[in-house]
């Protein structure tokens, strides 16, 4: 599954959705993980910017992010993660702006080597059907 991570330095899970200007991004599986080309999003990121503006980009960054099964975040706003969870992409809030994405990427692949939780049984299931939908297709 692919997990994004939303940084200010690549290593910290710090940034607020809205405003990240990266996104680290990793394919993780039970076996481990592997680090993947980040996304980069420009323009005005503020809170204080225009309405449009911000709506236009956090399309842009949810488009992105379609292909990801969960998304670890600092902050996120309703509208965000709501628009998350209707592409079935789940949202995650760190601890602390002081938590490391490693720490993440490990626990989670512990909890994908035992008895995965329900909600990410759930999650991993979009991951399974985009994988045979993809295999139809080339059919």
């Amino acid at each position: 599954m692919k997990v994004a991570f939303a940084t200010t330095d690549l290593v910290h899970i710090d940034g607020h959705f809205g405003s990240s200007k990266q996104m680290a991004l990793y394919e993780v599986d039970d076996k481990g993980y592997e680090v993947l080309e980040p996304l980069t999003f420009g323009g005005n990121l503020d809170q204080d910017a225009p309405k449009q503006d911000k709506l236009e980009k956090l399309h842009a960054k949810v488009a992105a992010l379609l292909d990801c099964t969960i998304v670890y975040v600092l902050e996120i706003g309703g509208p965000a993660a709501g628009r998350l969870i209707n592409k079935k992409v789940t949202p995650m809030k760190s601890t602390s702006a002081e938590q490391t994405i490693t720490e993440v990427l490990d626990r989670l692949v512990q909890t994908l080597k035992g008895s995965p939780p329900p909600w990410l049984r759930k999650a991993l299931q979009k991951t399974s059907e985009s994988d045979l939908e993809a295999v139809l297709e080339e059919v």
